[in-house]
């Protein structure tokens, strides 16, 4: 994909290449010919260039800071401009959902299933990452590096770590469930412990997109303290009545 990026970028310079020589060659002969016509290509070649420059400014400009705390890092100043608060909404969406944001107690869910879905979340960042121009900002840090970090300082520890240990004890014992595991519980606390790191880079993502409330989003109610709505207590009555 970055090959393919490069490609299409310099062809867009050759191209613009020839279109400006030609345009040139053009306004030469058409200067010998008529002024008139001269000042019509002139401003058609000023409103290609009012064109290109828009775009540039499509994508560069609004640029705003947001600081953002990191795990192993106090807080850091962040860019964004709308490209990139596409890219954090991407990122943002997909590790929202993963079980890597969801708190796994003792006793509930597999941790094959917890490793299996970090990996799917590696690839997929991965994947947004590939797909994705990188970002032209000159100062401050930008989404791609959020999500590097998350890969890198986190990610790829914790499974290069435990995926090995459990996939051993899973071929040498095939027929043991995985609580049998003696490493389970160990297991098990680390990955809390990447839960609750992970959680603020997926809050950072929340943050560099401009998604409001996004911890209701990954936690549900509870997380701010909110709970549902208690039944009505009168309208209970009244529905007992009926029954009786």
């Amino acid at each position: 994909m970055t090959r393919m990026w490069w490609s299409r970028r310099w062809f867009r310079i050759a191209v613009f290449t020839v279109v400006g020589g030609g345009a040139g060659a053009a306004l030469y002969g058409l200067n010998r010919i008529d002024s008139g016509y001269a000042l019509t290509a002139v401003g058609a070649a000023l409103g290609a260039i009012a064109a290109v420059g828009a775009d540039f400014y499509r994508r560069t400009a609004r640029l705003t800071e947001v600081r953002i705390s990191v795990p192993q890092f106090s807080e850091l100043t962040f860019v964004v401009n709308d490209e990139t608060e596409q890219v954090s909404w991407q990122l943002f969406i997909e590790s929202a959902t993963r079980t890597a944001t969801q708190k796994l107690d003792d006793g509930e869910g597999l941790i094959r299933e917890a490793l299996n879905s970090l990996y799917s979340l590696f690839a997929t960042t991965r994947e947004i990452l590939r797909n994705t121009r990188p970002s032209r900002h000159t100062e401050g840090l930008t989404v791609e590096y959020l999500a590097v970090s998350l890969l890198n300082r986190e990610l790829r520890p914790f499974l290069s770590k435990w995926h090995p240990r459990l996939a051993e004890f899973e071929s040498a014992h095939p027929e043991l469930p995985e609580t049998a595991w003696p490493l389970a519980q160990d297991c098990r606390a680390e990955l809390d412990h990447l839960r609750t790191a992970t959680r603020q880079y997926v809050l950072g993502f929340a943050q560099l997109a401009g998604v409001q409330n996004p911890e209701l989003m990954i936690g549900g109610l509870d997380v701010v303290g909110l709970q549902a709505p208690a039944p009505d207590a009168e309208t209970d009555a009244a529905a007992e009545a009926r029954r009786g």
